[in-house]
Formats: C-alpha cells, sequence, structure tokens
C-alpha cells in the first residue's frame, strides 16, 4: 500500500516535531515533506539566534522534545558537555536548542525520497488549495505538490514594519546599522524586549535604551523550586475570570505563608492551563486578554536567572529604562523618529527622539491581516476563519483548521502558535511537543482505520466550542 503524503508547511519546532512523531509512529503509513523557505531546520524565529546571551526561558530538564522521553534532551546535552549546563536547572543558549530539534530530524532526511520517509524544501509555500481528494500546495519556484493532508505549523507570525525607522527583533542590532550612541526604543518590556536588549548590549551599545509597554511590567525569573502537586478536582474549571483569579490568588498566598514560592503554585497549575482556557466564556477569555495577560505573562513566562542579573544591571545602570505608557503617536524623521507618549495614568504628553523603534508587543492583533502567503490563501478562499477574540485561526477539538461556514477541514490542520485561540498555552515546547505527538498519533490511527474521505467536512463547530483536553507531560 503507497504511503499517504503529508505536507508540513513550516520547518520550525512545531514541523519538525510533528515530522519527527509521524515518521516514528507511522513511518510505513507517511511519508512526509516538510516545507521551510529559510535554510535552517528546526530553528524558526526562537532558535535562529545566534547570541550566546539568548537563552532558553525554561529549565532543560523540562525541555525534551519527546514526551514519550522526558529526559531526552538532558540526556542529549550531557554527551556533549555543553558549557555552563551542570545540573538540569540550567538555561543553555537557545542556538544550542535549536542544533537539538536539527538533530532529531536529520537521521529521517537522509532515507528521504520519493517513496517514503521525510523531504525538505527550502522554499517559501504560497498557497494551499482542496481538490475533490487531495491538498494541493503551490510554491514561490513555480512547483506544485498534491498531498492526503497538509498541517500548517508556520509559528509566530513576525509584523511588518510600518516605517523605515523600525528595525526587525528578531534580526541583531548590527544589521539595522543602529548607531552605538543612539536613541533606541522598544515597544513591549516581555522576554522579546529582554533578549533585544541583550543583542544591543552585546554589541556594545552605549546610547539609552527605553522599553515602553502599557503598564511597564518586567518578566519574573526562575528560581530552582518543584512545583506544587494540584489535584484536579480542586481547579474551578468553568469559572469567570474574576473568580478564577480570586481562587488562584488565595493558592498563591496560602503556598507563600507555608514558606513556599509563589512559582510552585504558577508551575502547578500548568497541566491544566489549555482546559481553564477552553473552559472559560469568551466574555471572561476577553477580559483576561484585556486586563490579566500582562500580569499572567510576566509570572508565567520567566527569565533565566543569569538574564535577570544581566537586565537588572542595565536598570540599575541606567542603560535600559522602563516606562508604563501609551503611544499617542510616531512621526519619523531623517535621524529616525519623534514619539509622542502619555505615561500611565498621566495626561501629560511627552515627547521622545529616537534613532529606531523596535517593536516586541509580541501577539500580531487581527491575524486576518497576516503577511503570511499559505495562511493568507486559506482565509481568501474561505477554507480557514479568524477566532472571535481575533488571535489566531481557529480549529476543531482535532486541530483541524474550521473554514467560513464553520465546517472542520478533513485534509486541512494547524500546530503550534497558530492555534493559541483553542488552547492559549500553545507557544512553548512543553506544550507544542504534547500537541504533535497527539495529532500524529491520531493521523495515523485514522490512516490505518478508514481511508481519507474526499475534502471531508463535518458537522459545524461554533467558534467557542472546547476542544478535547490534551495531555501534557512534564512542566515548565
Amino acid at each position: 500500500m503507497a504511503r499517504r503524503h503529508a505536507i508540513i508547511i513550516g520547518g520550525g519546532a512545531s514541523g519538525v516535531l510533528l515530522a519527527y512523531q509521524l515518521l516514528r509512529l507511522g513511518g510505513a503509513t507517511f511519508r512526509v515533506t516538510l516545507i521551510e523557505r529559510r535554510p535552517e531546520i528546526g530553528r524558526g524565529l526562537a532558535y535562529h539566534t545566534g547570541n550566546p546571551d539568548h537563552l532558553l526561558n525554561v529549565r532543560a530538564a523540562n525541555m525534551s522534545a519527546l514526551p514519550e522521553d522526558p529526559d531526552h534532551f538532558w540526556r542529549w546535552l550531557s554527551a556533549r558537555n555543553i558549557t555552563g549546563c551542570g545540573d538540569p536547572f540550567c538555561f543553555v543558549p537557545r542556538r544550542v536548542y535549536g542544533d537539538y530539534i536539527a538533530s532529531l530530524i536529520r537521521p529521517l532526511v537522509s532515507r528521504g525520497d520519493e517513496a517514503g520517509g521525510l523531504r525538505i524544501l527550502n522554499v517559501e509555500c504560497v498557497s494551499i488549495t482542496e481538490d475533490a481528494d487531495r491538498v494541493v500546495i503551490e510554491l514561490a519556484n513555480g512547483d506544485r505538490l498534491s498531498g492526503d493532508l497538509a498541517i500548517l505549523a508556520t509559528g509566530h507570525d513576525a509584523r511588518k514594519a510600518p516605517m523605515a525607522c523600525y528595525a526587525d527583533p528578531w534580526a541583531p542590532p548590527s544589521t539595522a546599522g543602529i548607531a552605538s550612541d543612539a536613541a533606541v526604543l522598544i515597544l513591549g518590556s516581555g522576554l522579546t524586549m529582554v533578549d533585544y536588549v541583550l543583542s544591543l548590549l552585546r554589541e556594545g551599545h552605549e546610547g539609552p535604551i527605553i522599553a515602553l509597554s502599557r503598564r511597564g511590567l518586567l518578566p519574573r525569573a526562575h528560581r530552582a523550586v518543584a512545583a506544587l502537586r494540584i489535584d484536579e478536582a480542586q481547579v474551578p474549571f468553568g469559572a469567570s475570570a474574576s473568580q478564577l483569579l480570586r481562587w488562584f490568588r488565595r493558592r498563591i498566598s496560602a503556598h507563600l505563608a507555608q514558606g513556599g514560592d509563589w512559582r510552585s503554585v504558577i508551575d502547578g497549575i500548568r497541566p491544566y492551563t489549555q482546559r481553564l482556557w477552553r473552559e472559560l466564556p469568551t466574555r471572561s477569555r476577553r477580559r483576561f486578554l484585556e486586563h490579566a495577560r500582562a500580569w499572567w505573562d510576566i509570572h508565567r513566562h520567566r527569565m533565566a536567572p543569569e538574564v535577570e542579573f544581566r537586565i537588572t544591571k542595565a536598570i540599575a545602570d541606567n542603560r535600559l529604562s522602563l516606562i508604563a505608557g501609551k503611544i499617542i503617536d510616531i512621526a519619523p524623521n531623517p535621524t529616525g523618529a519623534t514619539v509622542r507618549y502619555r505615561r500611565r495614568g498621566q495626561t501629560k504628553l511627552e515627547t521622545l527622539e529616537v534613532a529606531a523603534i523596535v517593536d516586541c508587543t509580541g501577539i500580531v492583533r487581527d491575524p486576518g491581516g497576516t503577511g503570511n502567503p499559505a495562511v493568507r490563501s486559506l482565509f481568501d478562499q474561505d477554507l480557514a476563519r479568524v477566532d472571535a477574540l481575533r488571535i489566531g485561526i481557529e480549529i476543531s477539538r482535532d486541530c483541524a483548521v474550521v473554514d467560513r461556514d464553520g465546517l472542520p477541514s478533513g485534509r486541512l490542520f494547524a500546530i503550534g502558535p497558530l492555534t493559541r485561540a483553542a488552547f492559549w498555552e500553545i507557544i512553548a515546547i512543553p506544550d507544542i511537543r504534547n500537541q504533535c505527538a497527539e495529532l500524529a498519533e491520531r493521523l495515523v490511527r485514522n490512516a490505518a482505520t478508514v481511508p481519507t474521505p474526499p475534502i471531508a467536512r463535518r458537522a459545524p463547530v461554533p467558534i467557542d466550542a472546547p476542544t478535547e483536553r490534551m495531555r501534557l507531560i512534564g512542566h515548565q
């Protein structure tokens, strides 16, 4: 029997992990084509950095790419004697983790061919369509591929620079031509901002660095504490955002009173965060995004202790300033831009003259305006729709892409950050690895029992329908 052909669009960590699991579980059932426009596979935006100061924000012990083998990454590290990683609590450079992800896929590529295994195409996917019995992929070089399934693993959607004075937050500052004594404004104060500040400092930048966000909050740092064991029956699933927040604060207060660390409670709730999100009413989700997300993010997505030291020192040395405020307008000028802003709680407008602006604000506000041509093609054909909160695309309980009419596809699927509307906590490896393993298992199982139906559309899925609970193995 001929192998089915799965085409994965996106060769970052999500795409590589799905390809690995598909071939591990269904090497006799599937052959895989992985499409990635970048020359390096497995890195994406997160792990392509060459800056050794850019560390993982998850300890090595929790970064196995394989849910069935939670110590896999630590053994890989130990075998290579990576400098500075003497115990499982260490935080290694993200470039090293990219090497690890690439090492998973390398043996599979060596045996890839048209008949089976893995084939990698370093070219951009510009269009995805469905025929009666297949998916058709169009590439930027004019080639067309057909397959039985297509899975979007396109990761984070990078923002387009609105003005010439904007620098790419994912590229070294030197590529933007920023003078060493120039003022740099960073929009956002999360982990992407932290990385860019480290890049500026590593390149010897001596000018003022200003990070401006609505609340001026800085990510907290990791500590070597264990996750608190929280029983599932104790978690108030289905509660409103305010009820959930009150419960959460009580748990933290009680744990602190016993001499514990708030991080233990945050990590203890980790196995349940996706279900909590799915069972939140839409109104509560919206309120969370508007009022509580920034607070959750700084406690949930933390810095490595080494990074905390560098950022704290940069603030103490007046190399980095944090401002809580709102941008009023940005006017480009010959030397950069004039930025008017209002500090939080103030009415007075203030002005900054900066040579460069770096947008590190994170989630793209409207996926419908994506610059990714593959995703754009699905919207244009009504094969996909944006979720009610406009933070991702709508998917069904089995990660199938939902079309404009609310019908899930039998051939189009999505994984990783693109599915955050359904799962929210789906940007870190401990979550993505489980999603990939479960989807691969489901696809292999379905392929072995029933043929793929022609454009299999099931009953419409309401835009707020809960998705099935996915296993979460390990804690960040």
